[in-house]
C-alpha cells in the first residue's frame, strides 16, 4: 500500500481570506499546510514598504495567522511551508518566532528561513560579468533602465525548502519561490525523490500549482450556474493527497459543497493563455 501526505493550500494571494487556512487546520487531517502569498506586484509592495521601514516587507498577517494557529500546529504537528518572507526573510521569522515565544511554545518548533532571492545588490557585478537581463518581449536590456530598478529577485526552486525540512523546520518562511516549490519542497523531503527524475518533478508541479491558488481548484472557479450553489461561502480549500508512486488526488475536507457530478479540473499555468485538462474529480470540486 502506498504512503500518502495531505498537504493544503490555504492562501493564493496577499490578501486571501485568512480564515482558509484556519479551516484546513481544524477540518480534518493534514500534514503540510502551504501559503502562497507573493506575485510580482506583492513584491514590489513589500520592497516599498521596506524602503520605508527596514523592519517591513513581508505579509504581516502570516504573522498574525501564526499566532492563531500556532497551538493546533504544534499539537498536530502540521509543517508550514510560505513565501510570507517577501523581501524581508528574516524579518518575518524573527516576527513568527516573537509569537511562539508569547505562547509559550519556545523550544517546540524551529522556524526554518531560506533566502538568497534577493539579488540586487548583485545585479552591477552580473552584468558586468555579461549577464544582460534581456526583456523578453521587447529586447531591452536591463542596462537601459537600471537606474529606476528598486528591487530584483530570483525565483528559487524546491532544494533550499527541502534542505530546511530536512533540518527538521516545522515552519519554513521564503522569500521568492517558483510557485509549485511550496507543494514540490515538502513533497520530495518526505518520499526522497531525485531532482533529476523528471517524471516526479514534473507530478510535483501539478500538484502543486492546482492547490497555489487557494480555493479556484476547489469550486471557486464555478463558471455554471454558480448563482443557484447553496452555501457557496462553504467552498472548502484544496488539500492533494499525494502517493509515494507519484500519483495523487485533490480533494478537500467533508462538510463543505460539493456537486454531485463530475467536473472536470482545470489547471491554469501563470501566465498562460492555454488550459490543459488534468482529471476529473466527483464530488470534490465546485
Amino acid at each position: 500500500m502506498n504512503r500518502t501526505i495531505r498537504i493544503g493550500g490555504g492562501q493564493g494571494f496577499w490578501g486571501d481570506w485568512l480564515e482558509a487556512p484556519v479551516r484546513l487546520v481544524q477540518g480534518g487531517p493534514l500534514d503540510y499546510l502551504v501559503l502562497d502569498y507573493v506575485a510580482e506586484v506583492t513584491m514590489s509592495i513589500m520592497q516599498k514598504q521596506r524602503a520605508r521601514d527596514i523592519s517591513q516587507g513581508y505579509a504581516r498577517d502570516f504573522v498574525t495567522l501564526m499566532e492563531r494557529l500556532l497551538p493546533d500546529l504544534v499539537a498536530k504537528r502540521i509543517r508550514v511551508v510560505s513565501n510570507a518572507g517577501g523581501v524581508n526573510p528574516r524579518a518575518c521569522a524573527a516576527a513568527v518566532l516573537e509569537v511562539a515565544r508569547k505562547l509559550g511554545l519556545a523550544g517546540k518548533l524551529k522556524v526554518g528561513l531560506v533566502s538568497g532571492d534577493d539579488i540586487m545588490h548583485r545585479l552591477d557585478d552580473l552584468m558586468a560579468r555579461g549577464q544582460t537581463f534581456q526583456n523578453l518581449d521587447t529586447g531591452k536590456l536591463l542596462s537601459t533602465v537600471r537606474p529606476a530598478v528598486q528591487a530584483a529577485s530570483a525565483y528559487l526552486g524546491m532544494k533550499p525548502v527541502v534542505d530546511a525540512l530536512d533540518q527538521g523546520a516545522d515552519i519554513v518562511i521564503s522569500g521568492r519561490l517558483a510557485d509549485p516549490v511550496l507543494a514540490l519542497g515538502p513533497i520530495f523531503h518526505e518520499f526522497r525523490w531525485k531532482a533529476d527524475d523528471v517524471d516526479k518533478v514534473a507530478a510535483g508541479i501539478v500538484a502543486g500549482h492546482i492547490i497555489e491558488c487557494g480555493a479556484q481548484s476547489s469550486g471557486g472557479n464555478l463558471m455554471a450556474d454558480w448563482r443557484k450553489v447553496r452555501d457557496l461561502a462553504n467552498v472548502g480549500f484544496p488539500i492533494v493527497e499525494v502517493a509515494d508512486n507519484s500519483s495523487f488526488i485533490v480533494t478537500k475536507h467533508p462538510g463543505t459543497l460539493e456537486r454531485r457530478r463530475p467536473h472536470p479540473l482545470l489547471c491554469r499555468e501563470r501566465g498562460g493563455a492555454h488550459q490543459r485538462r488534468f482529471g476529473r474529480l466527483f464530488g470534490s470540486c465546485g
